[in-house]
């Protein structure tokens, strides 16, 4: 991909192929499925009972469950999310998710801006 003078990459296309998942967390799988400097957009494939530990990020975070689900805690609230549940999670705001103990999941989620630490891409072409 090329930088143009207009400060962003020109267009790519992302593949899904075995070397472009990775296991950030015990249980958790992660592909990157379009990557530029605004935005950063992901698949997640939780394992039964998998959790992703509190934290926080100076990215602005949207979801969908595509399938599955679990709980997801933002700051104080705590919700029950299930297939096609839809979330935002403000910049700088600690968050966790449990996934169910006894089903997978999957996730879609984009972070603005880009998420730098999660290069190199190796799904993109």
């Amino acid at each position: 991909m090329s930088y143009k003078k207009t400060g962003y990459w020109s267009g790519g296309l992302w593949r899904d192929k075995k070397e472009a998942w990775n296991e950030p967390v015990a249980g958790v799988h992660r592909r990157i499925l379009a990557n530029s400097q605004t935005a950063t957009l992901l698949q997640f494939r939780f394992e039964a009972g998998s959790i992703v530990a509190k934290h926080s990020h100076p990215h602005a975070q949207y979801g969908v469950c595509v399938e599955g689900g679990g709980d997801l805690a933002v700051g104080d609230h705590v919700w029950k999310v299930k297939q096609g549940d839809s979330w935002f999670i403000p910049p700088g705001v600690s968050h966790e998710y449990r996934n169910d103990p006894k089903k997978e999941s999957t996730v879609i989620e984009c972070f603005t801006p880009q998420r730098e630490e999660f290069s190199p891409d190796t799904s993109a072409e």
